[in-house]
């Protein structure tokens, strides 16, 4: 990392840290009016946006990205349609800050509140998601934050075109356009420096693949956040419905694979496994799932291919599923605790007392019944759009929306106490 590059890193999150001031004092109205200006010129800037998009696609599919990066990194007319109206239901969200936590009053009259504010300058360092960068970007400034990015080379021009409509919105609103920052065009250096700028960074949230969310994690000397890769698994208990069964398992897998909280593991109880493999791995493999499956899967379903031990620890984000054969619930907990990451893990039955006993015993972020894993999302929780589904038990966990991007402080209120 260069000097040069640093200190530049150093002066833009300087200029952040300045417009989070003034962020960070807007009422709600204000905020409110600021995320619908910001929806309105993602729409009026969606053809250079798409536009943008084009040429990091262009470059991806010479460069052989996989299928999966692709599809993370399209950014179309519908969807930059979609990421506006995300926008416009962060803003009708409520507003997060100022809201009264604790309240007392010392023996000698002094009055004590505990009450929520914004971090200040929340970074963020993610890969070919575009979709991140508003998303973060909206719940930031919702959140009185003001926000810095890096996005990756992959989607470079896209990630430039969005923010440029952003800036764009905070400068017509009368905000301080310095409250989005990006580091993008500094490359590596500028995301080392990003991770290193104690001080000026509040809090770092990566988002990623495993490799790189270990990366930030280690290498950064400001306060983390960590969101999880999702080897996500759903249990087949003896008592799943098969049409449960077969309907959540496709639509976990196959409704988009390369997000995390698609499952990777399906475990099925062996008293369940001649009734349920094989119609489930039908539906699977007729929607384009390959299936790496142990000998009693292959058994009773042939075109299933052989499962290594990588695969149990895999997170494919493609159109791959593990599959195995489990004695019983218990077999299925240990599996879990041995492989999971801790982001999302389901279980099908119709056994209530099974159904309370995985809900309590497995330890991960999301924990569900008779649901499919997709529904591990900000948006789908009601918080408009997330940051980031962390997978740490420290501040957050979960995904995250507007409560997790404020912190605290106490106010005391006395009239001339002083302490003996």
């Amino acid at each position: 990392m260069t000097t040069a590059v640093a200190s530049d890193v150093a002066d833009r999150l300087r200029s952040a840290k300045r417009a989070a001031r003034t962020i960070g004092l807007l009422d709600d109205a204000a905020k409110t009016r600021l995320l619908h200006g910001i929806s309105d010129e993602l729409l009026r800037q969606t053809p250079t946006i798409v536009a943008a998009n084009a040429e990091d696609l262009a470059r991806g599919d010479a460069e052989g990205i996989t299928a999966g990066l692709r599809d993370r990194l399209l950014l179309d007319a519908h969807r930059v349609s979609a990421l506006a109206d995300a926008v416009r239901d962060v803003a009708e969200l409520p507003d997060p800050v100022g809201h009264v936590l604790d309240e007392r009053e010392l023996p000698n009259g002094v009055r004590l509140q505990k009450v929520t504010v914004p971090f200040g300058v929340v970074a963020s360092i993610y890969e070919a998601r575009p979709n991140v960068t508003v998303d973060i970007a909206a719940l930031a400034l919702r959140s009185g934050n003001a926000v810095a990015l890096r996005g990756g080379s992959a989607a470079a021009a896209t990630n430039a075109a969005l923010i440029a409509a952003m800036r764009t919105a905070l400068d017509a609103a009368g905000v301080d356009a310095d409250g989005i920052q990006t580091v993008d065009d500094l490359g590596r250096d500028g995301a080392r420096a990003l991770m290193r700028a104690r001080g000026l960074v509040d809090v770092l949230v990566p988002r990623g693949s495993a490799q790189l969310i270990e990366t930030v994690v280690m290498e950064s000397t400001v306060p983390v956040i960590e969101t999880g890769a999702g080897v996500v698994h759903i249990v087949l208990d003896a008592t799943a419905p098969l049409d449960w069964a077969r309907d959540i398992v496709v639509n976990a897998k196959v409704q988009r694979p390369s997000v995390c909280n698609s499952v990777e593991t399906v475990l099925v109880v062996r008293e369940a496994a001649e009734r349920l493999v094989p119609p489930v791995s039908e539906a699977l493999s007729a929607a384009g799932v390959t299936i790496h499956g142990d000998d009693e899967v292959r058994r009773l379903f042939a075109q299933a291919e052989v499962a290594t031990e990588d695969d149990w620890a895999t997170e494919h984000m493609s159109l791959d599923i593990s599959m195995r054969v489990v004695d019983d619930l218990d077999e299925a907990l240990d599996h879990i605790r041995q492989y999971s990451t801790m982001h999302t893990e389901s279980i099908v039955t119709t056994d209530e007392a099974n159904a309370e006993r995985f809900l309590a015993e497995v330890d991960a972020a999301v924990v569900m019944s008779n649901a499919s894993t997709r529904f591990t999302d900000g948006g789908e929780f009601g918080f408009g759009a997330e940051v980031g589904i962390s997978t740490q038990k420290l501040h957050a966990r979960g995904p995250m929306g507007l409560p997790e991007l404020t912190s605290t402080k106490w106010l005391a209120r006395g009239a001339g106490q002083t302490r003996s």
